[in-house]
């Protein structure tokens, strides 16, 4: 995987420090719901079972292999992104 300057500046927050690596491959390889923003990034979300069931959202920028943020997406809710 390939990351910004960013999410290796970022992922050292406490708050995001504790998310995996596994759990942000897992993402970027098999998301449950997918969205591209109108600035051409992408959105991935998947369901993170050993997170208590949170969602984990990771951001690629437009090449769609380079990680730009991953967080967990608090506001997050599957009837939103049901097609």
């Amino acid at each position: 995987m390939k990351f910004t300057q960013y999410f290796l500046h970022v992922r050292q927050r406490p708050d995001r420090c504790d998310i995996r690596n596994e759990w942000i491959e897992l993402v970027f390889q098999n998301p449950e719901v997918e969205v591209t923003q109108s600035d051409g990034r992408i959105r991935r979300w998947a369901k993170i079972e050993e997170a208590g069931g949170k969602y984990l959202r990771v951001v690629l920028l437009e090449d769609g292999e380079t990680i730009h943020n991953a967080f967990f997406d608090r506001g997050f809710r599957e009837t939103d992104h049901e097609g």
